[in-house]
């Protein structure tokens, strides 16, 4: 906000006790998983582990109001003001063993004054064995896992290599679109037909994320490069609806992101096809499958579902171009059956990258929107708007960067109003981190 200009003192780093038996569950299961699997197959099968990681500290000055993330609705994950922070502080680990079988887990931590925490984020089971003489190849995973939909987010620990913030698009993805669940490819690959030219169907079945859809409605679109981790909820903001007598008063002042309500399937597919030393483009449909008449504890099951496209592909002149978009809706009712917040929603993006030498310098428009169908009093979710990313990076060795950002959002969202904040609304925030690879 204009004349407020402040460092915050970080928060003590604070672990949840909510689900901490998720979290050791998985990663003891994946461990155990990979020590059962090496003493089947013998002494003379091969086995091996390796760490990686990423280390981003960061010092940012929003020009905002309070983050998302502590239950505002500025729209980046820093409070306004200056800040310095332990933007990400992620560790993956790779067990394998045999020529197939891989075990991953990828923890992530914050100490960025607004949310300090740390835990899980990935931990699943992978099983990829080598093509048949028809050049098919199937492979297989299981686990808590993204849906394969980012092109952006593909460096270690689900960063971006290509700027400090991500998407909108994909930091919703980030925040309350992963899951437990199974994932099953089949790739026909080129080289075995002499072409050039790849293609793969995957089909995804999940659970564990029958809120998704909750945090879009009620803070609606960020930009942001946090990851929610496995035993987080997340902080509503306060809006009319929710208070005593409102038609949301008995939901719960935080969504739970990783949570199974109805004990339904919900099912991702997608195809994609590829042009080696060219680019690849994929096509995809999301649907949670959720029943909309469940609710336990104040944890409504939203019926969320999009489809989306995108591609990454080699320009002229070395520039990388990615661009990827969804549409879709998501609605959440009341037990006896009446609409309380359906919402339409959309947001695309295209980002141009461009590397020489030890520098890179990239640029990314967006455009966003949530509609509101419904007519919840003071509940109104729309909103639209666009956003502008500039990041220029410089590479001072292999595995260390130094990275500039700017970010520019001009939106507007109704449920800015309840809070005396203005309809139309400019957001600005400049990064200077320095990322550590290994």
């Amino acid at each position: 906000m204009e004349g407020q200009s402040h460092w915050h003192t970080p928060k003590p780093l604070y672990v949840s006790q909510r689900r901490l038996d998720k979290l050791a569950l998985a990663a003891i299961a994946l461990c155990i998983s990979g020590f059962i699997a090496k003493a089947y197959a013998g002494e003379n099968t091969f086995f091996d582990h390796k760490f990686s990681g990423v280390v981003d500290v960061r010092a940012s000055y929003s020009d905002s109001i309070d983050s998302y993330a502590g239950a505002g609705l500025g729209k980046f994950r820093f409070d306004d003001g200056g800040q310095l922070s332990l933007a990400q502080l992620g560790l993956s680990h790779q067990m394998e063993w045999g020529d197939n079988w891989s075990s991953h887990i990828v923890a992530n931590g914050y100490v960025d004054g607004v949310d300090n925490n740390l835990g899980l984020s990935e931990a699943y089971l992978s099983y990829k064995p080598l093509p048949w003489d028809n050049g098919l190849r199937f492979d297989a995973r299981a686990g808590l896992m993204y849906p394969q939909i980012s092109l952006e987010n593909v460096a270690t620990a689900w960063a971006s290599p290509y700027s400090l913030s991500y998407s909108t698009m994909n930091a919703w993805l980030g925040e309350e679109v992963r899951h437990l669940g199974a994932r099953f490819s089949l790739a026909s690959l080129g080289k075995y037909r002499q072409s050039l030219h790849d293609v793969s169907l995957t089909a995804e079945f999940f659970g564990f994320n029958d809120t998704s859809g909750a945090m879009l409605a009620w803070h609606g679109w960020t930009l942001s490069s946090r990851q929610s981790l496995l035993q987080e909820n997340l902080p509503i903001s306060a809006i009319p609806a929710m208070e005593v007598g409102g038609m949301l008063a008995a939901q719960a002042k935080a969504s739970d992101p990783f949570l199974e309500l109805d004990s339904r399937i919900g099912v991702h597919l997608l195809g994609q096809w590829r042009w080696h030393g060219q680019g690849s483009v994929q096509a995809g449909y999301y649907d949670n499958h959720a029943d909309t008449r469940v609710v336990k504890q104040g944890q409504y099951a939203w019926a969320t579902r999009f489809s989306h496209l995108g591609a990454k592909w080699r320009l002229p002149l070395g520039i990388e171009l990615i661009t990827q978009a969804m549409a879709g809706d998501t609605l959440m009712m009341s037990p006896s059956g009446i609409n309380v917040v359906d919402n339409h929603f959309h947001s695309g993006f295209v980002l141009l990258s461009k590397k020489i030498n030890l520098h890179r310098l990239s640029l990314r428009f967006e455009d966003f929107s949530v509609t509101d169908k419904d007519l919840t009093p003071g509940d109104n979710n729309s909103e639209q708007g666009q956003a502008l990313t500039v990041s220029y990076q410089y590479q001072l060795s292999r595995p260390w960067f130094v990275h500039f950002e700017y970010n520019r959002i001009d939106s507007e969202r109704m449920a800015r109003v309840y809070q005396g904040a203005s309809l139309q609304f400019v957001e600005q925030q400049w990064q200077l981190a320095s990322r550590y690879f290994f």
